[in-house]
């Protein structure tokens, strides 16, 4: 039940971290200074840092709630547990390394409220992996369709803005693939289509690990994510080759657009 007089957020923007205490604080305060009322649900999962010295810098900030997983439970998990305790009705996803622009949310909750979406996400600026912001921007199309989706991944987690009966419906899964990709793909095929803002609203960060050995794993998580859709060697074969071509394709123009690829790893942020 509401306390009286409290106003219920209209955004719960879920942040899971692991060992993320040095950046943690700016991905808080650029949720903090939106222009949307929102509560954020931080998930700790079992971190040995100095995560409860932040933790107290916004101990007394009523927007700002912190839990604690039991056991060490991957990013998938941490965000499913931070959705069952939202009360937004939307849910805004974040990590712990990644930080929002100023107006981000409510230019999203325009947009979902405009059209009749599935979800709406963002075009992103990476950043190195100390913080400093590259100038490189990574697009999204004004629509993103289940078949557009599947071709490639242009649906960034941290840019995300969904309705929170949605995220319930579809909870983050098979965190051996890249469940966030899986969860897209589950929600557009049911309803419709996302909508995107191809402004640099969210700013991303790089890992610092070595690229190569990422590349391959990642895409073994990719071939994984269309076996888990219930796709036949077949045709995930075909889904990989596209998605193969598209990482080609932007790595060739990404002098002519200013985009490039890039992926944290997931040590970065969860200890899994």
């Amino acid at each position: 039940m509401e306390e009286a007089g409290k106003k219920s957020p209209v955004v719960s923007v879920v942040i899971p971290v692991h060992n993320g205490a040095k950046t943690l604080p700016q991905a808080l305060d650029s949720a903090l200074n939106q222009r949307v009322e929102l509560e954020i649900v931080v998930i700790d999962d079992c971190s040995t840092d100095n995560l409860e010295a932040v933790k107290a810098q916004y101990e007394k900030d009523g927007r700002v709630r912190f839990l604690r997983n039991d056991r060490n439970m991957g990013a998938a998990a941490s965000r499913n547990r931070g959705v069952k305790e939202a009360r937004g009705k939307y849910v805004a996803f974040l990590d712990s390394d990644d930080y929002w622009a100023e107006g981000k949310l409510e230019k999203q909750l325009c947009v979902l409220e405009k059209e009749n979406c599935a979800l709406c996400s963002t075009a992103r600026e990476l950043m190195t992996p100390d913080g400093e912001l590259t100038g490189r921007v990574i697009g999204v199309g004004r629509r993103i369709t289940y078949r557009d989706l599947l071709r490639h991944n242009s649906i960034n987690c941290s840019s995300v803005v969904l309705a929170r009966q949605t995220a319930l419906e579809f909870p983050m899964e098979h965190e051996d693939s890249h469940e966030d990709y899986i969860t897209w793909l589950k929600i557009l095929k049911k309803y419709g289509y996302a909508a995107g803002i191809n402004e640099p609203l969210l700013k991303y960060r790089l890992s610092a690990s070595g690229k190569s050995g990422r590349k391959w794993k990642s895409a073994a998580m990719t071939f994984k994510v269309y076996r888990y859709m219930g796709f036949g060697p077949a045709r995930s074969g075909l889904c990989f080759i596209s998605y193969a071509l598209n990482g080609v394709w932007k790595y060739l123009t990404a002098g002519q657009n200013g985009a490039a690829g890039g992926q944290k790893s997931r040590s970065a942020r969860f200890g899994d």
